[in-house]
């Protein structure tokens, strides 16, 4: 019944169709400040998720009046309950632009005309197959669609007005530091071997069994669980492991990795969303088989060599800074 409801929301109201590329810089307005953007996302976990507000936060800095309407509600019954206080936001607000992510935020925020939407698609709402047909709405509805992996752009079947902007890192916390000291602030001792896990070891889509059966078979080998700390906890506890280590099933454009990057520590990844794309020419880094024995052999390199991936381009490529003027251009072309 909500499919079809929003198949006929579709058919009625679509947007006119724009240009598929976006203007060159000397068409853009210069002032960032003029722009008056809400940013719609799900508060379903009890916290906006982390590269939304990094991600925001720079914006802030780079001029743009951004404000949050969070959807608190899960499913398509959960999220439509925040329709009519999304459009009381946007009437008392008066925004420029309405940016959503992920999928169900941006099928959402189209379910008003007046205000043109900018939605960004994460990855687990393009992979599933189930929320990938509420995404897809969305995506015809959406005055522009942002994507994080040139895989995602592939599978959602988008024809025109898009990007691919993958999520940036705030070098100002995620940054090479002494591995010492970070080791003693957690408590850890300076010869333990140590392997970051991308995520909690509850996450099914992490596939944290596999990471566990991998570390199982390095003799004092300890691997970490990725959950409850803050973002400058997390860039700590980068800058205090050995290796960073990622066996998901799905995943976009993982933050996880290009933050172990941007903090110099080596990754072991199975080949998944744009790991390939992200560790091409990135020396001490490995993309691996979902295979325990080979996990292993790989970590055990990187363990005893100690080497560090030492890849400037990464990390300059995925500052915040690059990928915010990316998002500006949107901003400025759509509105």
């Amino acid at each position: 019944m909500c499919l079809r409801f929003f198949r006929i929301q579709t058919r009625n109201s679509l947007l006119k169709t724009q240009n598929s590329e976006l203007k060159t810089n000397s068409e853009l307005r210069t002032q960032s400040s003029e722009l008056k953007i809400l940013i719609v996302c799900s508060k379903n976990s009890g916290r906006i998720a982390p590269f939304i507000t990094d991600q925001v936060e720079a914006l802030r800095e780079a001029g743009v009046n951004c404000e949050y309407f969070t959807v608190e509600g899960k499913g398509i019954k959960g999220y439509l309950l925040n329709l009519l206080p999304l459009w009381r936001k946007i009437s008392d607000w008066k925004p420029d632009i309405v940016h959503a992510h992920y999928g169900l935020s941006g099928l959402l925020a189209n379910l008003q005309r007046k205000i043109p939407v900018v939605t960004t698609y994460h990855g687990s709402d393009i992979n599933n197959a189930k929320v990938r047909r509420f995404s897809k709405i969305a995506i015809r509805l959406s005055a522009w669609n942002i994507f994080v992996s040139q895989k995602n752009i592939q599978l959602s079947g988008v024809g025109k007005r898009f990007s691919l902007i993958p999520c940036g890192v705030d070098t100002n916390v995620f940054k090479p530091m002494d591995k010492a000291v970070c080791r003693q602030k957690f408590g850890f001792d300076p010869d333990e071997k140590l392997i970051l896990f991308a995520g909690a070891f509850d996450n099914k889509v992490k596939n944290p069994e596999l990471a566990m059966e991998a570390v199982a078979k390095i003799p004092d080998a300890r691997l970490l669980e990725l959950k409850g700390y803050d973002r400058l906890q997390v860039a700590e506890l980068m800058n205090a492991v050995d290796v960073c280590l990622m066996t998901s099933q799905t995943e976009g454009s993982p933050q996880f990795v290009k933050e172990a990057l941007a903090c110099n520590r080596p990754v072991v990844s199975v080949n998944v969303g744009d790991v390939e794309e992200l560790l091409q020419g990135v020396e001490h880094c490995r993309i691996v088989e979902r295979n325990a024995n080979i996990i292993a052999k790989e970590l055990i390199e990187l363990l005893v060599s100690s080497n560090l991936p030492s890849s400037p381009k990464a990390t300059f490529k995925f500052d915040n800074k690059n990928v915010i003027a990316e998002i500006q251009k949107v901003y400025k072309q759509v509105k």
